[in-house]
């Protein structure tokens, strides 16, 4: 377990889960990843629940709000992406074709954010800290990575690329044609081929939690009532992953690495 002080601009800091039980929710990623809560009141029978390991900020949970099940929108973990101005990120954003879904706006002192949708779909945020940096801890059972799930692996590579000056690029020795996401001198995640992605799914970022054994805390999530959605899987020099849902449908991947 590894404290995080920062997030350098341009990688991911913060994920949180959007449920439509926010109590049930709390129950199954306390029980599976031994996160504690820290409930923040919002407004009148509204919280925000704050995971906590060793500590530490991991990650929250907020109950969704009515326009957004009416849109349609199911429980989601949405990831953000640390910045040096929210304001400047979301214009540049949209001038490279993405949509602003939420100008940026004031967390009270937490910082500043706003919420976009690359041109292919999938939904962000962009976070500009000023007291919380996000998550505060590395290690088992925290985030460690994310892959975004579309159907234009192209046109989503230049909008980030645009956006975040982020790198993109493919390995030579990897037939797949899997895109790394480097940022800086970082990996922080990937493009998988769009051959692989169900078509049927919602363009997506899907967020990863590193776990000191994939099978394990697989059959954990199955068993506190989640649903496994891609069995655990092993790739060699890579590592042992699944993809599952939580039980109110939320979806996400349970990694342990090979190295």
């Amino acid at each position: 377990m590894a404290n995080l002080d920062k997030h350098s601009a341009g990688s991911f800091c913060w994920i949180e889960l959007a449920t439509t039980d926010q109590n049930a929710a709390k129950t199954f990623y306390t029980s599976l990843f031994g996160w504690a809560v820290d409930d923040s009141p919002m407004g009148p029978g509204d919280f925000y629940s704050m995971f906590k390991l060793s500590g530490r900020d991991a990650g929250a949970a907020y109950t969704m709000r009515k326009e957004q099940r009416a849109q349609g929108v199911p429980p989601n973990w949405m990831i953000y992406v640390a910045v040096e101005n929210a304001d400047q990120s979301v214009s540049k954003a949209a001038q490279a074709g993405g949509t602003v879904l939420s100008p940026a706006f004031d967390v009270m002192d937490a910082g500043r954010m706003g919420v976009i949708q690359d041109p292919t779909g999938a939904v962000f945020s962009v976070w500009q800290p000023r007291k919380s940096q996000g998550i505060g801890v590395s290690g088992d059972n925290t985030f460690c990575w994310a892959d975004l799930s579309t159907p234009n692996p192209d046109r989503a590579s230049t909008f980030y690329a645009d956006v975040f000056g982020w790198q993109l690029m493919k390995d030579e020795k990897d037939p797949s044609g899997y895109v790394h996401i480097k940022n800086g001198e970082n990996f922080i995640g990937g493009i998988p081929p769009s051959t692989h992605r169900n078509p049927n799914a919602p363009p997506h970022w899907l967020i990863y939690f590193q776990v000191a054994d994939a099978e394990s805390a697989t059959a954990k999530a199955g068993q506190l009532g989640g649903k496994v959605l891609m069995p655990v899987r092993k790739m060699e020099n890579v590592g042992t992953w699944s993809i599952v849902a939580d039980p109110q449908g939320a979806v996400f991947s349970l990694f342990k690495s090979a190295r």
